[in-house]
């Protein structure tokens, strides 16, 4: 486990690359080369590439991205982000999306009327 200090190194580092690719992923679609690959940079700040993403099963990134630190903030925000991905047409990322909105709803022991409202709307389409 980490101590308090690298802890919230970890947040603030998971935070920054959240951030990044979050605005990496709000832009037109289809992405062009240049956004996939700074995409596939910013997924490598946390362990992850594109591959890997696709490859995994739900639990298996879920477990990942536990052992990762990600915390049930940095888990919802991963979720948004594998949705929004999930408009380019070359990528659906949205069961990984909801398995994730799941595992934070069930395992959090907290109920959220925003990811319960995810978790609906993912599995309408």
């Amino acid at each position: 486990m980490l101590n308090k200090g690298l802890r919230d190194e970890e947040k603030i580092r998971i935070d920054n690359v959240l951030k990044t690719l979050r605005t990496l992923i709000y832009v037109p679609y289809p992405l062009n080369n240049l956004e996939k690959e700074n995409i596939e940079n910013q997924l490598k700040e946390i362990g992850l590439n594109l591959k890997t993403l696709s490859s995994q099963t739900n639990e298996d990134l879920i477990t990942l991205l536990i052992q990762l630190h990600f915390d049930w903030e940095h888990l919802e925000q991963f979720g948004d982000i594998l949705v929004e991905f999930s408009k380019d047409e070359n990528y659906d990322f949205t069961d990984k999306a909801l398995a994730i909105y799941q595992y934070i709803q069930q395992e959090s022991k907290v109920f959220s009327f925003g990811i319960n409202t995810k978790i609906s709307s993912l599995k309408n389409k």
